[in-house]
C-alpha cells in the first residue's frame, strides 16, 4: 500500500525537517513556501515545488500548515477556497485556542476537515522517538490521517474541541517561556556579584531538573489541586512568599528588572493574604484563577 501524499505549506526549519521526515517515509510530499528558494534542497531530494497555494492544496488530501500564526494561513489560502473542498487542513502553527476554533470554522464553511496540532519538540527532534504532538478536532478526521501524522511525531490527541491542541501547547510553553526568563533573572543575579554566566547556568540547571522529583515527593500534586486540598506538608505558602521576598529584595539591590520577582512575590503575598499562608505554596492557584479586578 503506497503512502498517503501530503502537502505541506510553510518551509521554516519545523516545515522543512516534516518534509524531510516525511520524505524518508516514503510519502510523496508537495511543498509551497512565500520564498520559494527555501524548497530547493527539498525538491532535490524528492519533494514537488507547487506554483501556487492553490496547486499545493489540489495536490494531496492531508494538507499541513507549519506557519508563524494563523493568520497567515488566511494570507496563503484566501485566494484558494475553491481547493478546499474535501481536503483536511492540519494546522501546526502557534496561536491562541480561540483563533483555532475560528479557523476550524473557516475551513468547514470551504468544505474542509480541520485539526489543530502543537508540535512538542524542536525542529532537529521531529521524526525522532522522542517527539510527539497534540491534537485536537474530530476523532474520525484525526484517525484517518494518524499514520501520515505519526512520521512527524506521536500523536496525542486530545478530544473534539479544535482549541484544545493549541492551549495544551502554550500551557507547556508557559512553563517552559517562564522558566527560560527565571534563568536568565537568576544568572544576571548572580552577575551583579561578578559571577560570570559560564559559571552560573551550569549551577542553576540542576534546580530546573530536579523540580519534577521534588513535586513528586510532595504526593499527587495535581490530584491534590482538583481536590482542593493544600495541607501544607509542602513548602508552605508564608514560607515560599518569605524567599519570594528576599529575591524581589536582592534583585532590588542589584539593580535588576524587577518584573519577574514581582510578579512572583504577588502569588504568595495573595495567598497569605487570603488567609491560606499555613498551606501549601500550591494555593498560590486560586489567585492565578481569580485575580483581583485591580491586580
Amino acid at each position: 500500500m503506497s503512502a498517503t501524499p501530503v502537502t505541506l505549506i510553510g518551509l521554516g526549519p519545523m516545515g522543512q525537517a516534516m518534509v524531510r521526515t516525511l520524505l524518508k517515509a516514503g510519502h510523496p510530499v508537495t511543498v509551497w513556501n512565500r520564498t520559494a528558494a527555501r524548497a530547493e534542497g527539498l525538491v532535490a531530494e524528492g519533494a514537488t515545488l507547487a506554483a501556487s497555494p492553490a496547486e499545493a492544496v489540489a495536490a494531496s488530501e492531508l494538507v499541513v500548515l507549519s506557519l508563524t500564526d494563523y493568520q497567515a494561513m488566511y494570507d496563503i489560502l484566501g485566494d484558494s477556497t475553491d481547493a478546499l473542498a474535501g481536503r483536511t487542513l492540519v494546522n501546526l502553527s502557534s496561536d491562541t485556542p480561540d483563533r483555532a476554533r475560528e479557523a476550524a470554522a473557516w475551513a468547514a464553511s470551504h468544505g474542509a476537515a480541520f485539526l489543530t496540532g502543537g508540535v512538542m519538540v524542536p525542529a532537529e527532534m521531529v521524526g525522532t522517538e522522542a517527539a510527539y504532538v497534540y491534537y485536537s478536532g474530530p476523532s474520525e478526521v484525526f484517525e484517518a490521517h494518524r499514520p501520515a501524522l505519526a512520521r512527524i511525531g506521536t500523536p496525542r490527541p486530545l478530544g473534539e474541541d479544535a482549541g484544545l491542541a493549541q492551549l495544551m501547547y502554550l500551557a507547556h510553553l508557559d512553563v517552559f517561556l517562564t522558566s527560560l526568563s527565571a534563568l536568565m533573572h537568576a544568572t544576571a543575579l548572580l552577575g551583579s556579584a561578578g559571577v560570570s554566566a559560564t559559571e552560573a547556568v551550569p549551577e542553576l540547571l540542576p534546580t530546573l531538573a530536579d523540580i519534577p522529583a521534588m513535586l513528586r515527593a510532595g504526593g499527587d500534586v495535581g490530584a491534590q489541586i482538583d481536590a482542593g486540598e493544600h495541607p501544607g506538608h509542602l513548602s508552605t505558602a508564608t514560607m515560599m512568599g518569605a524567599t519570594a521576598d528576599h529575591i524581589a529584595a536582592a534583585s532590588a539591590t542589584a539593580g535588576i528588572d524587577l518584573t519577574l520577582p514581582r510578579a512572583v512575590q504577588a502569588h504568595y503575598l495573595r495567598a497569605i493574604a487570603d488567609g491560606h499562608g499555613k498551606e501549601n505554596w500550591t494555593r498560590i492557584i486560586d489567585g492565578i484563577r481569580r485575580p483581583r479586578a485591580n491586580g
